[in-house]
């Protein structure tokens, strides 16, 4: 059922949003990692293993500073039969994101696209597609004469989209948007560094994207859940859009 789990001193509750015999759905914080690894302290699945009392099992991944919803199976066979489900598009996961810039094609805006090519996952190179659309447009005011927007108030243009993934690489989304020429806001490895600096003295100083809403298939029907956008996200709408 959905509630909230205690948390230790070392990660805050989390709010599990579905629960059934084989799988809990998260909302994960921004800034927790979900699997261990060097130099990682207190990931998520450790953490939530110790605090349910049995060990949980990642069906897939979202990155540490990524906010949003998780499956989470509780056992190995659960964990097998939902991966395949993802891998074979049973799974849609939806993102929100404020993007430095406004989403181009050719050189001229497009509201709504697919973004296709490679990206580097696992040690790999494989093909990714992500469709994104335009929601809202924003800007950050600066004190820089000539704005990239062409308003010549100076300021730094955003936009806030919805992405759904077909595929499901590491750090998919953040290496597609960034090649496409609008990169998340915040995203110091894969985005615009020189904005991301100016951003965070007007206080955008997180990683701007979150899985908000996921459908999946459950007792024979399709069911979607959906999430608020994190406070660091919500604020930044509020104040720029």
């Amino acid at each position: 059922m959905p509630g909230t789990l205690k948390s230790n001193q070392t990660m805050k509750s989390l709010s599990v949003l579905y629960e059934d015999s084989e799988i809990l759905l998260i909302n994960k914080e921004a800034g927790i990692s979900v699997q261990g690894g060097a130099g990682v302290s207190h990931p998520l699945d450790e953490e939530l293993s110790r605090q349910l009392g049995y060990k949980i099992h990642l069906v897939h991944r979202l990155d540490k500073d990524t906010a949003g919803i998780l499956i989470v199976a509780k056992n190995p066979a659960a964990a097998a039969k939902w991966t395949r489900l993802i891998a074979g598009k049973d799974v849609h996961k939806e993102y929100t994101a404020v993007c430095i810039g406004h989403p181009q094609s050719g050189g001229k805006e497009q509201a709504e696209g697919t973004l296709k090519g490679q990206v580097q996952a696992h040690g790999r190179i494989q093909e990714a597609v992500s469709l994104y659309k335009l929601v809202k447009k924003g800007l950050v005011h600066t004190a820089d004469e000539g704005a990239a927007d062409g308003s010549g108030s100076g300021g730094i243009p955003l936009s806030l989209i919805s992405i759904s993934i077909e595929t499901g690489r590491m750090h998919q989304i953040r290496i597609q948007t960034a090649k496409a020429g609008f990169p998340i806001a915040g995203d110091d490895q894969h985005g615009d560094f020189k904005s991301n600096k100016i951003l965070r003295k007007a206080g955008i100083k997180k990683l701007l994207l979150a899985a908000t809403r996921l459908t999946l298939p459950l007792n024979g029907n399709k069911r979607s859940f959906e999430v608020p956008l994190p406070p660091h996200i919500q604020d930044a709408v509020d104040r720029f859009f």
